[in-house]
């Protein structure tokens, strides 16, 4: 078996880009340590790969920075029999992590060259199957409904009804939510008929396009 040459990177890149910022699970650090982040980015980003900031993957997307990935993957807190949504498949990256974590990852991507190359990393990658299907994220997927975890990887003027319809009674939704330049990380736990709403920081996103989302225009 080949010997991966970024195995120490994403060691470095857990131990001091996300366990000293505070992030304590286990679970998550593995799926963090496990996954090759620089299959999921372009390759002449790649000596860039394990650095604590985002990086363009094409058509105006982003890979988040692996600190947001591991914050998010925390609260959403994907357990093994567990259904999850993610809104906004860009590079497969964060479809990975929960494919770790969970039994059933199905991500929605609105850009089909974005689909595409997502589909492609994460076969590259040896991925743990995720279905990316294409088309509008803030309808959800109600095919497949409920979720225990919804998760939305671009900024959004408010949480999409669609989605909170869609999670299970105990389901978790994280998005940012917010106007452009910076969003509010926002957690979301359905518990019966109350949904329990937390804040965790601000942090910014590529805006969320649909047609509970932002109008294109308004990119």
């Amino acid at each position: 078996m080949p010997i991966d040459p970024f195995t120490e990177q994403r060691r470095q890149m857990v131990e001091q880009q996300i366990r000293a910022r505070g992030i304590r699970n286990e679970r998550v650090l593995a799926a963090m340590e496990k996954v090759p982040r620089h299959v999921f980015v372009p390759e002449d980003a790649r000596r860039m790969a394990y650095d604590d900031r985002p990086l363009p993957i094409g058509d105006g997307q982003t890979i988040s920075q692996p600190y947001i990935v591991a914050l998010m993957t925390d609260l959403l807190d994907p357990h093994i029999g567990d259904r999850i949504l993610e809104i906004g498949a860009g590079s497969g990256y964060q479809a990975a992590i929960l494919a770790e974590l969970a039994s059933e990852v199905i991500t929605i991507e609105r850009i089909p060259a974005v689909a595409a190359r997502a589909r492609r990393n994460l076969s590259a990658a040896g991925s743990r199957p995720a279905d990316v299907i294409v088309a509008d994220g803030t309808l959800g997927y109600p095919q497949k409904a409920p979720y225990q975890g919804i998760l939305v990887t671009a900024g959004t003027p408010d949480v999409p009804p669609p989605l909170i319809g869609q999670l299970a009674d105990g389901g978790r939704l994280v998005a940012p939510v917010g106007p452009h330049g910076i969003q509010e990380l926002v957690r979301i736990v359905r518990e019966g008929e109350r949904i329990r709403r937390e804040s965790h920081g601000g942090v910014v996103f590529v805006p969320l396009i649909g047609e509970h989302g932002w109008r294109e225009d308004e990119e």
